[in-house]
């Protein structure tokens, strides 16, 4: 396989647009490395770069410590699964899979043998004579991937592969991809614009936003220590909640007050080297909908609790996401419970204020 290496790449086009600007990371041998963010963010022109199907306006790319910059796609020994799948209608699965052999002429015998362990990786052999009007979206998919393994490619690149299945079908094509990946200890390249998929198949994930790289780290360091309010918010379902406020001395502690003083509680202790910089300064408190329970069993953190009137309840099966508001700002909750509960009845709520988040008001950085 292969390491691939962006040094300060930037995508601008004619009209003046930056669609990436100065990426730079590094994907290791074997990883699997995860693109993702917002529609429009960059991740898909990022990844078209590396394929050479998007001419890069300055910077370096590097596979294998070697600069592909003027490499033509044919010959970076790369292999790209499409949103699409790209299939030929008139050719069967193993046509479709065997083209591109064919086209570099590599010899019928070694053709059948690659076409034949790839179909057999991918569990689609009795699907060899079919069409691909006669296939499902999954199974397209799988003949999309089997025509990227034939090839032996140094770099394999997803372009939101599974975007066009549906909801269980995703799950399980996440499940194959990640199993396709350990088995052939491969460099993958994957772009999404579902952070779920990020956070279950990465080996770590590059977090974009109008261009530009705001973290690169593994799914648990983004989930716990997000770089900046967007990453915190983007990473997690339901999202990160959110208010702005004060930090205020008081005479024993350190306190937290919302900006219409709906929230007043005082800050934990192992929190006052981040914030105590910030005494009267307006800032962002961010905490996790998980992080808001019913009360139910609270006695093993620091909180501070609320009745607030629910407007809208989400039973999600084993939990229930509670929506209500503070200040005018939505919050949810993410919680377990067997009451039953209504929208328009007031709940008392318990905010763990040992797993809360501080974000600067204007640079919106993370104060750790």
């Amino acid at each position: 396989m292969a390491e691939v290496e962006l040094k300060n790449i930037s995508k601008i086009y004619e009209d003046g647009k930056v669609a990436v600007k100065d990426a730079t990371f590094k994907i290791n041998d074997k990883e699997f490395m995860v693109l993702v963010g917002p529609s429009g963010c960059g991740k898909t022109t990022t990844l078209r770069m590396i394929a050479g199907l998007e001419e890069i306006t300055e910077g370096d790319l590097l596979i294998d410590s070697v600069r592909v910059n003027d490499v033509s796609p044919k010959d970076r020994n790369i292999a790209m699964v499409f949103q699409n799948y790209a299939l030929y209608p008139h050719m069967t699965v193993f046509e479709n899979m065997a083209f591109g052999l064919k086209l570099r002429k590599v010899n019928i015998k070694e053709i059948n043998k690659r076409v034949l362990e790839a179909a057999d990786i991918l569990g689609i052999k009795e699907l060899l004579d079919k069409k691909p009007k006669a296939l499902s979206g999954g199974q397209r998919q799988r003949v999309a991937v089997g025509r990227a393994i034939v090839r032996n490619p140094k770099v394999f690149l997803f372009d939101e592969p599974l975007s066009n299945l549906d909801a269980k079908l995703r799950v399980q094509m996440r499940t194959e991809i990640s199993k396709l990946h350990n088995s052939l200890g491969a460099t993958m390249v994957y772009v999404t614009h579902d952070q779920t998929e990020a956070m279950t198949m990465g080996d770590r994930i590059v977090i974009m936003k109008d261009g530009v790289i705001h973290q690169i780290d593994t799914p648990l360091n983004l989930y716990y220590k997000p770089k900046n309010k967007f990453v915190a918010g983007f990473i997690g379902s339901p999202s990160m909640n959110f208010i702005p406020g004060t930090v205020i001395k008081s005479e024993n502690a350190i306190r937290f007050v919302s900006s219409n003083k709906e929230l007043i509680f005082d800050i934990p202790s192992e929190y006052n080297s981040s914030v105590s910089r910030k005494i009267n300064e307006k800032l962002w408190l961010g905490i996790r909908p998980e992080d808001i329970n019913s009360g139910e069993d609270n006695s093993h953190f620091s909180h501070f609790d609320l009745i607030k009137t629910l407007e809208v309840v989400e039973p999600m099966g084993n939990e229930v996401y509670l929506y209500f508001s503070i200040e005018g700002i939505q919050f949810v909750a993410r919680v377990k419970t067997d009451k039953m509960l209504k929208a328009g009845n007031p709940f008392k709520l318990y905010f763990n204020t040992e797993k809360i988040y501080f974000f600067d008001y204007e640079s919106q950085e993370a104060l750790y």
